[in-house]
């Protein structure tokens, strides 16, 4: 052990000099592509057999840690609760990758035998020797592992199964195809779970349903954590449901008009290329959530509640939204949120005014039903297409009908001050830097001084009819 300590840390000073230097000397910058990628060949090369050491390591903490009295464990005289939170203050690495190790550990480790005390070969020795030859890294052996504990508990079975997995990771499979990656050994183990799983898929089924749940979190900081297993056929009609609301093949709006020279800073017709939508991947599936509720909601297909249909509730009081400024507040949530909330639901909501004097008591209540009609929505999806923001795709029926001039403010609830538009941009109307207006009825928009700098109003739609009536005016 000692060896291989002094060994560690005599390497740890060489990778830290080299290092430091290249980050100081910025010499990645002035390499050539094929020096590039054979630096990161180079660096996996050595991350791979450090990474065994780790694995290798948490195995036999694990071990160590493997006893129904916590005093005997080595995780309580470190003062730790379980292996990966062990490795997590040791390593400073994430809880996600502090459990690979421990996975993997577990299945490439070789136990003792509590009476003889001899060494008992690995439950994946393939991939254990394959990981030490640096072939596979630690989420390679946590995957396979994972997978195939989950599935197959004969040992014959995962004997086979680890061999030619631990052959695919060598690039020596029977296909004949290159070193495969993590992903690539997750699912060839899935492959081999469902060959040599004689039960078949009806017990993985069962087990998997017991297993689902969504749960969510207290409200914190403007956030409500969510966290849960989905079956696979929930998950994948939700991504479905993803994939029709965001359509991630379709790029933003391209302003750059025919015949106008977008170079011309001083050409009042020229545009820019913009890209709109610059949320995140996690954000745009949060924002689909969002769509895909409201829709829901308004279909008219849920159960009811309380003798109703399911309705978020939002208040606010008559001061903060006289002032524009204060707080609101969701049934069911115990943080206050910002009014622009009460402003987004109320817009294509109902409006109840109660009235309440100093003790409370209730002097009074008042219903203004401003839902646009369906009759209504139908018509603004003729005229709109889509969401009206250039480069948004959403398509009218998951859209929201927003009021370009408030109801508080005297806006009817009529088509000419009507657009549609989808929940993220309904939502960040206020804060996202466009605008929207009706002219005589149609809706124009404006885009934000980052996108367009002439701040041209412009009209809004993606209807077929319409743009081949501008088509043949222009013509």
């Amino acid at each position: 052990m000692e060896h291989l300590l002094d060994t560690l840390r005599e390497l740890r000073e060489q990778v830290t000099d080299a290092v430091a230097a290249a980050f100081t000397d910025g010499v990645m910058r002035d390499a050539s592509e094929a020096q590039i990628v054979a630096v990161m060949d180079a660096a996996a090369a050595l991350l791979s057999p450090l990474e065994a050491v780790l694995v290798e390591a948490a195995g036999e903490v694990s071990e160590r840690s493997d006893s129904p009295r916590p005093g005997e464990r080595m995780t309580t005289r470190f003062g730790c609760r379980t292996v990966r939170e062990l490795l997590e203050r040791v390593t400073r690495m994430s809880g996600r990758r502090a459990g690979e190790f421990v996975t993997a550990g577990q299945a490439v480790s070789r136990s003792r035998a509590v009476t003889s005390g001899e060494t008992l070969p690995a439950r994946f020795p393939a991939m254990r020797d394959a990981l030490g030859e640096g072939m596979v890294g630690v989420d390679g052996v946590a995957a396979v592992a994972s997978v195939i504990d989950a599935t197959l508990s004969v040992y014959a079975q995962r004997e086979a199964a680890d061999a030619e997995l631990a052959a695919s990771a060598r690039g020596d499979g029977v296909q004949g195809a290159p070193p495969a990656s993590a992903d690539e050994l997750r699912m060839q183990a899935q492959v081999w779970a469902m060959v040599l799983d004689a039960d078949g898929a009806e017990p993985r089924d069962r087990r998997a349903a017991r297993r689902r749940g969504l749960t969510f979190g207290v409200c914190r900081e403007g956030l409500v954590s969510v966290r849960g297993m989905l079956l696979p056929e929930v998950a994948a009609q939700w991504q479905l449901l993803n994939d029709a609301i965001l359509n991630h093949k379709l790029s933003g709006p391209n302003f750059v008009e025919d015949g106008a020279d977008s170079s011309d800073p001083h050409d009042p017709d020229a545009g820019v290329e913009c890209t709109a939508d610059k949320r995140s991947p996690s954000q745009k599936n949060h924002d689909a959530l969002g769509t895909i509720l409201t829709v829901a909601a308004r279909s008219g297909e849920v159960p009811t509640l309380g003798g109703g249909a399911p309705t978020l509730v939002v208040s606010a009081t008559q001061e903060d939204l006289a002032s524009g400024t204060g707080f609101a507040h969701i049934d069911g949530i115990d943080e206050p949120l910002p009014l622009r909330v009460a402003r987004h639901v109320g817009c294509t909501g109902t409006i109840q005014r109660v009235v309440q004097d100093e003790r409370g008591r209730i002097l009074s209540i008042e219903v203004k039903d401003r839902i646009f009609a369906a009759h209504q929505r139908k018509a603004a999806a003729l005229r709109d297409g889509n969401c009206i923001i250039p480069g948004c795709r959403v398509r009218a029926s998951w859209c929201e009908m927003h009021h370009v001039i408030e109801a508080a403010r005297g806006g009817p609830t009529h088509t000419d001050n009507g657009v549609m538009l989808c929940w993220h941009h309904h939502r960040t109307l206020d804060s996202n830097g466009w605008e929207v207006r009706m002219n005589h009825g149609v809706p124009e928009v404006r885009a934000p001084g980052w996108c367009e700098p002439y701040l041209r109003w412009r009209p809004a739609t993606t209807s077929p009819i319409m743009q081949r009536r501008r088509h043949d005016d222009t013509g």
